[in-house]
């Protein structure tokens, strides 16, 4: 299982992520195994089943907005983003199992802004600023509201769900400041 929690503040986005990757019954812990990466411009870190996960972070190359679309990111995401990861996800014959308990939640940071995209494609805000996906999420959550850093969250997961655990991996991203043409 996965703890990936995010805050999104004035242009500045930091996420989190545990390394514990859990199948049935195996354990797993290699920080090789990244949940967030770094993909062209992007920050994309994702929980829930593997393989999408995998396919977004390591074969997908999402679109860059231009200068005009950087203005609504939100509507970009919902236009241009998330057909894109349906048409890779498609082309890697990713299909999940109806009878298994599939499904991903991926928190995707671009330009120092913040989006939550479901397994049902779903593009999500928070005016608070808060994030998280993944089984220890709600722990992390409770933390960050609390007032604890990303680090701090994680590490609080780490001791009241048995799916969490370090060593953590903290990425952060600004809002660039000048852009372009």
């Amino acid at each position: 299982m996965t703890t990936i929690v995010g805050t999104c503040k004035n242009g500045q986005v930091i996420l989190g992520a545990d390394s514990q990757v859990t199948d049935g019954d195996r354990k797993h812990n290699s920080l090789n195994m990244e949940k967030i990466t770094k993909n062209n411009g992007y920050l994309i870190a994702g929980s829930g089943d593997a393989t999408p996960c995998d396919i977004l972070q390591h074969i997908f190359i999402p679109p860059v907005p231009t200068i005009a679309e950087r203005k609504n990111l939100y509507k970009f995401m919902i236009t241009k983003f998330v057909p894109s990861m349906r048409e890779v996800l498609d082309e890697a014959g990713y299909k999940p199992d109806p009878k298994e308990d599939s499904g991903f939640s991926m928190l995707i940071a671009f330009d120092g802004e913040l989006f939550d995209i479901g397994d049902d494609f779903s593009v999500l805000l928070n005016d608070t600023g808060i994030y998280g996906v993944g089984n220890g999420s709600r722990y992390a959550i409770g933390a960050l509201y609390a007032g604890a850093t990303v680090e701090k969250a994680l590490e609080i997961a780490a001791q009241n769900d048995i799916y969490t655990s370090g060593p953590f991996q903290i990425e952060k991203q600004s809002k660039k400041t000048k852009q372009v043409s």
